[in-house]
């Protein structure tokens, strides 16, 4: 990590000479504007923030503007807001020549936050749960393809036949993952360079799947480091002429890629759920009770869904169970070290919306002093369990019928991000519709 006037150094030596600013759109992607490190300095000493058109938080996966949002929009002009660094996020990034990068949070030009941007939506959270004397700990556990084609010559093939890295499943195979270890050690020496704490990499459970692990940390951190990863690991790919993919379901045989999320809380620098059973119990239950109704905050694309399938190691119950990863939510770890692992968010989740609401529905259990069912033992997938969502359809009426997601997040939060749902399921019934109707006539 670098302080202000450590990069006021590095560019006075022509150490570094960039600095990309940039922040989160909907859909989890690093958006922002490289600066040359001078004007960078010349702009931070004078105060000011770098704009960016709002349309970037009124976009679909493609990059097209969509209609339906309050914050943005043809009538409105797609005008600017402000995207103000926030300087503990400052790193060099070792994996491009001569360039830093640091995170901001984007607000209006009268200064006041632009609350459905992701990272404004977990700070809100974050401040509910400091009223309450409480620090969420997090750590996700991202899983991920890695194919021997570029990105550019898998968008030739038009993502169909990809080649796998190793051909065969890889689940903790060191043989196996030798074959990519030159690859896979770039990755993690460049993110224990770039300021995090690196701890594991794996093969998992789909040939060519990956998973590479980093020490947890408060809520913004992590969901920070995780998207800083996100975005250079796929960078090193290309680097390195291969591609990955985070996608939740890649193909219809493949195994998903999950994003598991272990949260904790402490309090006064101590953990918590150690000694209060009745913190983790609520906590807990708030997530069992609420994610229902938060599930495109978790499961935010069409493609997403696809993934939940019984025997698929990605959950279809909103069961608890003791170390079962059947469950939708698998409690690991003992003493200083007890969390809640929720295994339902895909490689696609954006982490500051996942990250939001598994806070806001922990802390709504916590205030509603809900009470935890009991846990299950045995195949969740054969239970008579509550569901998760099945489809981005059933997702949208959970949240729309719903009211604690309103009351915690707010009505310009959820609207914005009902428009982001509704505009998923328009753009694949369309397609969907396409399809068959491109079937019809050739069958004659």
């Amino acid at each position: 990590m670098l302080t202000l006037e450590e990069l006021r150094a590095e560019v006075e030596s022509g150490a570094i000479d960039t600095v990309v600013v940039a922040f989160t759109d909907m859909q989890g992607r690093l958006m922002g504007k490289r600066l040359h490190a001078e004007f960078f300095m010349d702009e931070m000493d004078a105060g000011h923030g770098v704009e960016g058109c709002n349309y970037l938080l009124a976009l679909e996966m493609e990059m097209e503007p969509v209609p339906g949002y309050a914050l943005a929009s043809w009538e409105q002009g797609y005008g600017d807001f402000d995207v103000r660094p926030d300087m503990m996020t400052l790193r060099k990034i070792p994996w491009l020549e001569a360039t830093a990068l640091v995170l901001g949070d984007v607000y209006f030009h009268d200064g006041s936050p632009v609350a459905p941007s992701p990272r404004q939506v977990l700070k809100a959270q974050l401040d509910r749960a400091a009223a309450l004397g409480l620090t969420p700990m997090m750590g996700s556990e991202l899983e991920f393809y890695l194919l021997r084609e570029s990105f550019e010559e898998a968008h030739a093939k038009e993502y169909s036949g990809l080649t796998p890295s190793v051909p065969y499943i890889l689940d903790y195979h060191i043989l196996a993952t030798t074959y990519d270890e030159a690859f896979l050690r770039q990755i993690r020496n460049g993110m224990h360079a770039a300021g995090m704490r690196v701890e594991t990499s794996k093969g998992e459970a789909w040939p060519g799947q990956q998973e590479i692990n980093f020490r947890f940390a408060d809520a913004l951190t992590m969901a920070d480091n995780h998207v800083i990863y996100k975005n250079g690991a796929k960078e090193i790919a290309f680097l390195n002429g291969c591609s990955i993919t985070f996608m939740a379901k890649p193909f219809q045989d493949w195994i998903g890629n999950s994003c598991h999320i272990h949260s904790s809380l402490w309090r006064d620098g101590t953990p918590c759920f150690a000694t209060d059973e009745t913190l983790f119990s609520r906590w807990l239950a708030g997530q069992i009770a609420c994610f229902k109704e938060l599930a495109i905050f978790l499961a935010p694309t069409i493609n997403s869904y696809k993934r939940f399938a019984a025997g698929s190691w990605a959950p279809t119950t909103l069961a608890w169970g003791n170390d079962n990863r059947t469950c939708g939510f698998r409690v690991v770890g003992h003493g200083a070290a007890r969390r809640a692992e929720t295994r339902i968010p895909g490689g696609d989740a954006n982490p500051y919306l996942a990250f939001a609401a598994v806070i806001a529905a922990g802390l709504y259990g916590i205030e509603h002093e809900l009470e935890l069912p009991p846990g299950l033992s045995g195949n969740a997938y054969e239970s008579d369990a509550d569901r998760f969502p099945s489809t981005m359809g059933a997702a949208i009426a959970a949240l729309e019928g719903g009211t604690m997601a309103r009351g915690v997040f707010g009505d310009q939060v959820v609207d914005h991000y009902l428009n982001y749902a509704r505009t998923e399921q328009g753009l694949y019934d369309a397609f969907v519709t396409d399809w068959e109707r491109k079937r019809y006539y050739e069958r004659g």
